[in-house]
């Protein structure tokens, strides 16, 4: 469940990411009470859902006939942090998975990675620029980091190439060798080991800064994400 909005007086639009179909959009009944099959809280940002749905080809809005949780939360609806992680992805993936098709290894990404943060009790507030870096691999711009182990440290990242070079590019999008090395320290970073990563306050929110404007390079009209505010004001 990636984003919903009231449209009119009796129904929500819910834009969902698939695995058997990609991103979809459902015009759904609002939910007048708690006994109905669709639950008010089903349309929550990354609620992970198994729905039935009438598919009709060339059709904007589709049918949604049923939904069940395939995984409730323990964790995240309880959790300010975690929270504030969710809502910034939910909005993050609305913009990246615009015209996204089906992908089950990206939706398995997605699916297992908010099954991780809901089970993580401590160590992960470099969740989200984990998942972020390596959420470019699905998307077909992973950095090219070949290199001779060592060089890092003198190399600057092209933002716009996704790759390192020895001189700076002619143009702005890209990092000098001190915050460049920085690349590299994302790639090694997975969630079962991030938290051996220690990072400042203001070092944290200059990667998101840096990886947000390396999706806005890649992706066209990626927008300024207006959670990253929320996001930022918290320990993370």
């Amino acid at each position: 469940m990636l984003h919903s909005f009231k449209y009119g007086e009796s129904r929500l639009i819910v834009e969902m990411f698939t695995r058997e179909e990609g991103r979809l959009s459902f015009a759904v009944p609002i939910p007048k009470s708690s006994k109905g099959r669709l639950k008010k809280q089903y349309f929550q940002p990354m609620t992970l859902l198994e729905v039935e749905c009438d598919l009709r080809q060339r059709t904007q809005l589709q049918k949604l006939k049923d939904a069940r949780l395939l995984t409730p939360y323990t964790a995240i609806p309880f959790s300010p942090e975690k929270l504030a992680i969710t809502l910034f992805m939910a909005e993050f993936l609305y913009h990246a998975l615009r015209s996204e098709r089906q992908d089950e290894l990206l939706f398995a990404y997605i699916c297992s990675s908010m099954q991780w943060l809901d089970a993580a009790t401590t160590g992960y507030a470099n969740f989200h620029l984990t998942f972020l870096m390596h959420m470019s691999r699905f998307l077909g711009f992973y950095p090219n980091l070949s290199l001779t182990p060592g060089e890092e440290s003198h190399l600057y990242f092209d933002l716009r190439e996704g790759r390192f070079c020895g001189v700076a590019p002619l143009h702005r999008d890209f990092l000098q060798p001190g915050e460049a090395k920085m690349i590299h320290l994302l790639m090694r970073m997975d969630f079962p080991t991030m938290h051996l990563y220690r990072l400042s306050h203001d070092e944290r929110n200059r990667i998101v800064d840096v990886l947000l404007q390396y999706y806005r390079l890649h992706i066209p009209q990626f927008p300024e994400l207006k959670s990253l505010s929320v996001l930022k004001e918290l320990w993370l």
